[in-house]
């Protein structure tokens, strides 16, 4: 029954502020793993300290809404009444639950009881518009991005589990990597496993059901990658300091990346926000559409590039711009670019997307219609006929 608490940094934290993208840390979702609940903490710090004296965390500041969870398994946590460098049962919540299997997964069904602390984090991911995020984990040294699990839709049965934002992933895992002090190097814990450039595609490390970083991209529209920070587990006190400086610079890059892409408004012919409405980058479909907010707002991070947005209302013509989208990270504000559609005056339907393994429903229709040239000749006059 008790809290897991949050604290949230910017010039509106109390709410949010259209145009202001979302950004979320979280830590200690094992509870063994400490070093992120450790980190995350001197990170408020520094940033509380810094406003109005560092030019470039004020700036952060006032163009970002930094949500920061240093611990997610408070209980877990207080369970590791030894420290150890690799396993204690305080990896799972007082549930005996490990909480980074427990969310729904796109690929198969997980049989497990949504623990109250997951719950949480969906209602937490529900109810704001998350943009970018990072789960901090301890036991190695290394950036893995989504996805966890895979299918053969998604190419992991080459070893590799792609999403439709591939290149993205790779960036923000790099961009963690390079600024830490000694990921990059991706030499890991040992001489049996090292990360080349200090990242990781989640699937071709291990296959992971349940896990929070792909729940977060599929049903949150919110980029995560897992950070391992440390090969120790818990480590001595006397340590911490230095992965706090060794961590510093890659944590304030990272949240840089939220600025990423092209963000907007779409709106209806009185200038009123409609919300539900489609909008992604072609070429990169998400299997469940990411859409706008309450206030019409949407978010899509890219990588500098010439990209055809697509906006589409339910019922009516989409809106196709092609745009072409710089780095600006360095300004703190995405490409800025709203869709008005003039011929729409009412309001969007809530959508929701289902929570069934949506990725496993695609590899089933996949496998189940394999045509020859003539099914396709066949179809497509079938298509002319009855349009």
């Amino acid at each position: 029954g008790r809290d897991l608490w949050v604290l949230v940094l910017g010039r509106f934290p109390t709410h949010h502020k259209i145009g202001i993208p979302e950004f979320k840390y979280v830590a200690n979702m094992h509870g063994d793993e400490t070093v992120g609940r450790e980190i995350l903490l001197h990170l408020i710090d520094f940033l509380v300290t810094s406003y109005r004296r560092d030019p470039v965390i004020t700036r952060l500041l006032n163009n970002t809404r930094i949500h920061i969870m240093p611990t997610m398994n408070p209980d877990g946590f207080e369970a590791t009444k030894v420290p150890d460098c690799y396993y204690t049962r305080g990896r799972y919540n007082k549930n005996g639950e490990d909480l980074n299997r427990n969310f729904p997964d796109a690929f198969d069904n997980n049989n497990a009881s949504i623990q109250p602390e997951t719950r949480a984090v969906m209602d937490w991911i529900k109810n704001e518009t998350f943009v970018l995020s990072a789960n901090l984990h301890g036991g190695a040294l290394v950036a893995s991005y989504t996805f966890d699990n895979g299918n053969s839709v998604t190419g992991s049965s080459k070893g590799y589990s792609r999403s439709p934002d591939d290149d993205v992933f790779i960036h923000l895992a790099k961009t963690y990597s390079f600024n830490h002090a000694s990921m990059y190097k991706g030499t890991g814990c040992d001489n049996r496993q090292t990360f080349p450039e200090g990242i990781t595609n989640g699937y071709s490390w291990y296959q992971l059901e349940g896990g929070m970083q792909d729940y977060n991209y599929i049903w949150g529209q919110c980029f995560e990658i897992t950070l391992e920070l440390s090969c120790c587990k818990y480590p001595p006190e006397d340590q911490l300091e230095k992965f706090w400086r060794d961590n510093k610079a890659a944590l304030i890059e990272y949240i840089k990346q939220v600025h990423l892409g092209v963000k907007g408004q779409v709106t209806d012919k009185n200038g009123n926000p409609i919300a539900n409405a489609i909008v992604e980058a072609q070429g990169r479909p998400h299997v469940c559409p990411y859409r706008t907010n309450e206030q019409g707002e949407y978010f899509l991070l890219l990588l500098p590039g010439t990209y055809v947005i697509n906006a589409t209302v339910p019922g009516f013509r989409s809106m196709l711009k092609t745009l072409e989208i710089p780095d600006n990270t360095g300004n703190f504000s995405a490409l800025k670019h709203d869709f008005s559609f003039p011929e729409v005056s009412i309001r969007s339907r809530a959508a929701s997307c289902p929570r069934i393994p949506l990725y496993q429903e695609l590899e089933r229709a996949s496998a189940a219609v394999k045509p020859t040239l003539h099914t396709l000749v066949l179809t497509t006059v079938m298509l002319v006929i009855f349009k």
